[in-house]
């Protein structure tokens, strides 16, 4: 298998998709089943499995269960930032950094555990968005501007994204 599949195993996200009520519709529904589609992606593993990187030089399985918690946690405030403020600017953070933190050695049902009381509040705020909700823009300092619905789009791919790292590493490995 090529590296740039083992790295992107369902492609590179593309901010211009043509976004449609389907494709809302589906990545909400994704982002609404990833607590329980990551619990069973990484269900039966050993710390050694866990402990295993999805592909040379990647992030183990526990990494990237801790990474999809964190990365969520701040999607939520994207989110409510988008919704209660101006065109605000939201802050980056240094994934592979918080990679290397104490807590990414924890079990991965810790962030399993997060991820069903983020998920439930995010299903519940997006849920209650109008249109216009959808269509309310926010900046990222590295790639600029978005809508919600952009980065709706964004969170949903990254669900399947990282999903697909341990399914796909469980495939290769015969897990």
């Amino acid at each position: 298998m090529a590296e740039n599949n083992l790295s992107y195993p369902i492609g590179e996200f593309d901010k211009n998709i043509e976004l449609t009520p389907e494709l809302r519709k589906a990545n909400i529904q994704t982002i609404a089943d990833l607590p329980e589609t990551l619990a069973k992606a990484v269900e039966g593993l050993n710390d050694e499995q866990l402990d295993t990187e999805y592909r040379p030089g990647g992030w183990t399985v526990r990494q990237v269960v801790h990474h999809v918690a964190d990365s969520h946690i701040n999607s939520i405030c994207r989110f409510k930032l988008a919704l209660t403020e101006d065109n605000p600017t939201i802050r980056p953070y240094f994934e592979d950094r918080w990679a290397q933190a104490e807590d990414y050695k924890l079990p991965v049902q810790v962030s399993l555990d997060i991820l069903q009381g983020i998920h439930l509040r995010w299903m519940t705020l997006l849920n209650s968005f109008t249109e216009e909700d959808f269509q309310r823009p926010l900046i990222h300092p590295d790639s600029g501007q978005w809508t919600v619905e952009q980065f709706l789009a964004l969170y949903g791919w990254h669900s399947r994204h990282h999903t697909a790292h341990i399914t796909s590493l469980r495939t290769r490995k015969g897990w």
